[in-house]
């Protein structure tokens, strides 16, 4: 019989980028083994001083359709987004974020110092001088809590959520027990070694990354290509801060009406366990919908495409 602290630890293999960088660290001590109106939707690419991110703007023109926006994860590419974009663009207005220094873009500020609360500043800063008050919000991963973290710090800027895989303190995945006091010294003993791995070792990585994070063979290339392409630097600091950042005691002032999409695969062990981790975490939320998506792992857009547009449709038809 497994147990819930063995199921959250399988789930967790499900849940986030960062099992990559723990299966970095094994690596480290061991050999290495081998978008109603024009055909094609009007596209806009702006960046925001000082670029923490790039926005790519889709679908149909402003004015004539909702807006929403949507934030990838950790060392992900806004193309996580793009198979799901081609069936909202023709109602939707779609703001496209991605992180600097994640996929090929440039560090840019986020070369030095915090980042998860500069870019929800910035976020915030986007959508009021673009008016976009209040829009629904998108995230994936550590684009959910950058999401969580916005309608927390900003409500006026969200009128709902949709959360996919992302938990309130990532740092459950070691225990659920876990604490940013506990999980420190392990979490900057990860970003110490991750950032000095070598970049042939960082890419032998990628297939046990991209199996346990991804069932489609597409996906698992694009999700390799993402991280290999960004920046380490930027990519260790981001989980560092992830792993020091824990919202459940906030979660309670968090009205935004909220969607969770978790996945479920049958190997992560009872199906009971597997949603208890999830809602546990966000027990004290309120106005919050559990969504189980099964026979997926962490990136559900691209191993269960037609449920997750099921979702998002759903999402961005319902009320706040």
């Amino acid at each position: 019989m497994t147990s819930p602290t063995q199921t959250a630890s399988c789930t967790a293999l499900r849940l986030l980028a960062l099992l990559f960088l723990l299966a970095a660290l094994l690596l480290l001590r061991q050999p290495l083994f081998g978008q109603s109106t024009p055909a094609k939707p009007a596209t806009q690419t702006i960046t925001t001083a000082p670029t923490r991110f790039s926005v790519v703007i889709e679908g149909a023109p402003r004015g004539t359709a909702s807006d929403v926006l949507l934030l990838p994860g950790l060392a992900s590419s806004r193309d996580v987004y793009a198979a799901e974009g081609k069936l909202l663009t023709a109602k939707y207005r779609l703001h496209l974020v991605q992180l600097a220094g994640f996929a090929g873009e440039p560090a840019g500020p986020n070369a030095t110092g915090p980042i998860l609360s500069p870019v929800v500043e910035q976020l915030h800063q986007y959508i009021a001088e673009n008016h976009l008050q209040p829009i629904p919000v998108i995230g994936h991963s550590m684009g959910g809590l950058l999401a969580l973290m916005l309608a927390q710090a900003h409500p006026e800027d969200v009128s709902k959520l949709l959360i996919i895989d992302t938990l309130p303190y990532y740092g459950l995945v070691f225990n659920p027990a876990a604490t940013v006091d506990t999980v420190r010294p392990q979490a900057l003993e990860m970003h110490d070694q991750f950032i000095a791995m070598p970049n042939d070792q960082f890419a032998a990585t990628q297939p046990l990354y991209t199996n346990r994070m991804v069932k489609d063979p597409e996906g698992q290339r694009q999700v390799s290509a993402s991280s290999l392409a960004s920046d380490r630097t930027v990519f260790a600091n981001a989980m560092l801060e992830d792993l020091s950042t824990d919202l459940r005691s906030q979660l309670s002032t968090i009205k935004t009406p909220m969607t969770l999409l978790y996945p479920y695969e049958a190997a992560q062990g009872p199906v009971e366990q597997v949603t208890a981790l999830y809602t546990t975490a966000y027990a004290t939320k309120p106005n919050l919908q559990p969504i189980r998506i099964d026979d997926s792992r962490h990136f559900i857009m691209y191993d269960q495409p037609a449920a997750f547009d099921k979702a998002v449709q759903a999402f961005l038809q319902s009320k706040p």
